[in-house]
């Protein structure tokens, strides 16, 4: 690979690329905008930390620009489709590179410690943008591509608790992480950091081989021109990663990262000519070798390539593929039960095995004797097992409808919730399907469980619109999700109530899932709270919001009132962020629709009229996801300067 520059991702192979090796990369070059913002960028940044002042979209209005360049745009389109959406508030400020490493993980899901079953599909991807130039002994973000689809127990094993799946965990338990590789304060010698053999170089690659997972190795991004994007799966493990060079030029020469997390809020409108259902048929080894990581890709196997076969075909379409081949009934059979009993391997190295069989299972041409077989795996005892067939069923699609439903009303709770979060991946809205998800809402007495119904139902109606099938049923998503704010209570976010490191929190008699990693900015008006049903109700009305006013009907109303309420005196500050994100969506979001207006003119005339004011009632605003719902950046100039 050349020193100079590396292989950035061609538009023809974006969907491709990320469906199997979970990582894409932007060129400036590609992004339709003049390449010295980047600089302007970095310029900005730079006297900002210098100065110790915080380092916002709104100070560094630029950055915006980047969010909205016609070639990022174009890209995430196709990877989460139109209209896409960004967190507000999380981690969307810059990161700057030093002399530690990070310990491997997964980031928690979006609402941050909103926890929930992580999407195989593309629902939540993150994007880093690098406005300066970044060489290889600059910090480059470390990642495992090829790890996006294999991942940890999150429910029995509390490690994994807080929402972020881990490799080597002791990494970080026994103190290691803390210590600096480089710099003035390392231990290391200086040949031995920029020759990557220091301890912690060997127990990072190690951390990674050790999984035996196929195809995986440690990638370093870089080397990245000034204004690169590197957009990857949420699952996707990463670290942050230590510099190489010189630290005494680190204060003047400083590696600036900005981070978002964007999500899906429309999926492929199959009644568009542009977009075919036909599944087509693509030779996982050409080339044989990643030209980006250099990885041989003729050594993937079919439990591999089964996997990367559906998402590729799902990206484009919102539907599962074809039947993989056709068999005879005796070898279909003979077959099925083989990969039944692959579902059952064990050990974390066999996480490939069984996730790979669940999805030839899904590919077998027979729904029912693929349901079969995951069904009983469903409701097996080990929790990996469990896994692999919540993903096998949604592989299925709503074929497998039947199966999800008894699951949500198992008496069992990760049956449950694996059965309500399948239903929104996988099914049609239905009256049923509603009835089982927004009781599991209003009625589970898991915190967990309810928090993933609740994003089900964003899930569910988003697809009801590219399917054009249960679309009368929305109103009544929406009407759930706001019923459930009135329910629903922030607590003070766990870290700080168990005076603990988020890492090592624990579930409580209040909630089962993580709540952690409040934040107040400093000011009364908010206080460090979380409720992660709260968060994910309002990340679902987001995505409902998404699709225009009309869609939504008489519940629009109670709606918008509900998300007015939240901006003026809600202590959640995430909370404010999303009802923000929503109301703006209903404004400028366009809808191709020319049919009678259903919502009364008012309602949407007032909205209009008095949007800016209604941002106006909270004391910070998330710029980064207002721009995405169509708020002009020069509406930064109506509020306060930044302090």
């Amino acid at each position: 690979m050349s020193t100079d520059e590396i292989p950035y991702t061609a538009p023809d192979r974006l969907v491709r690329d990320f469906a199997s090796r979970g990582l894409v990369i932007l060129s400036p070059d590609d992004l339709g905008l003049p390449l010295d913002i980047h600089e302007r960028v970095y310029v900005q940044e730079k006297a900002a930390v210098d100065a110790n002042q915080p380092v916002t979209p709104s100070r560094i209005p630029e950055v915006l620009e980047v969010l909205n360049s016609p070639g990022l745009v174009q890209a995430c389109d196709q990877l989460v489709g139109k209209n896409w959406a960004i967190v507000p508030f999380t981690h969307n400020a810059s990161f700057i590179s030093g002399g530690r490493d990070q310990h491997w993980h997964k980031d928690d899901n979006g609402p941050y410690n909103g926890r929930k079953q992580r999407h195989h599909q593309a629902v939540q991807i993150e994007m880093l943008y690098f406005p300066q130039a970044v060489r290889p002994d600059m910090g480059p973000t470390a990642t495992i591509p090829y790890s996006q689809y294999w991942g940890s127990n999150h429910e029995e094993n509390h490690d994994n608790f807080a929402g972020a799946d881990h490799l080597d965990f002791a990494y970080h338990i026994s103190g290691m992480e803390a210590k600096r590789v480089s710099g003035p304060d390392s231990e290391y010698d200086v040949e031995d950091i920029i020759n990557r053999r220091t301890e912690h170089d060997v127990r990072m690659r190690e951390a990674v081989t050790n999984t035996g997972w196929p195809l995986v190795q440690q990638f370093e991004a870089a080397p990245l021109k000034a204004g690169s994007i590197v957009l990857y799966s949420h699952n996707t493990f990463h670290r942050g990663n230590h510099r190489r060079d010189d630290w005494r030029t680190w204060k003047d020469n400083p590696r600036f990262m900005w981070r978002f997390w964007l999500y899906r809020t429309t999926d492929p409108d199959l009644t568009q000519p542009e977009i075919s259902p036909k599944t087509v048929n693509v030779d996982w080894s050409d080339p044989a070798v990643d030209p980006l990581t250099g990885i041989d890709l003729s050594t993937a196997g079919d439990d591999v390539t089964a996997v990367w076969r559906y998402h590729d075909h799902w990206i484009r379409t919102g539907q599962p593929p074809a039947p993989a081949q056709a068999d005879t009934t005796d070898d279909r059979e003979s077959k099925a039960a083989a990969l039944a009993e692959q579902l059952y391997a064990k050990g974390e190295s066999a996480e490939p095995l069984r996730i790979g069989a669940a999805y030839q299972l899904a590919a077998i041409g027979h729904p029912a004797l693929a349901c079969a077989h995951l069904a009983r795996a469903l409701y097996d005892d080990r929790e990996s097992v469990r896994r692999a067939a919540t993903y096998g069923l949604i592989a299925v699609g709503h074929e497998a409808t039947p199966i999800l439903l008894e699951a949500a009303a198992s008496p069992i709770k990760w049956v449950r919730k694996a059965g309500v979060y399948g239903l929104g991946d996988a099914s049609l809205l239905t009256e049923q399907v509603l009835s089982i998800v927004t009781t599991r809402l209003a009625e589970d007495p898991s915190v967990y469980v309810r928090s993933v119904a609740a994003g089900s139902l964003g899930c569910l109606g988003r697809r009801a619109v590219a399917t054009g099938e249960g679309v009368e049923l929305i109103p009544a998503c929406l009407d759930a999700l706001v019923q459930s704010l009135a329910r629903e209570e922030n607590r003070l976010a766990m870290d700080r109530a168990q005076q603990r490191s988020i890492k090592f929190t624990r579930p409580t008699d209040d909630s089962d899932v993580c709540e952690g990693g409040g934040i107040d900015f400093g000011l009364d008006r908010f206080k460090p709270v979380r409720s992660a049903v709260r968060e994910n109700a309002l990340w679902s009305i987001v995505i409902l919001c998404s699709h225009g006013a009309d869609l939504l009907a008489i519940a629009l109303g109670p709606a918008v009132d509900a998300l007015r309420q939240i901006i003026a005196d809600e202590e959640n500050v995430f909370c404010v962020g999303f009802a923000m994100d929503a109301l703006s969506r209903l404004v400028h979001l366009p809808v191709d629709d020319t049919s009678e207006p259903i919502v009364p003119e008012p309602i949407m005339t007032d909205l209009r009229d008095q949007l800016l004011t209604i941002l106006g009632d909270a004391p910070v605003r998330g710029w980064e996801a207002l721009v995405r719902a169509g708020v002009s950046p020069d509406a930064i100039d109506a509020f306060a300067p930044p302090a």
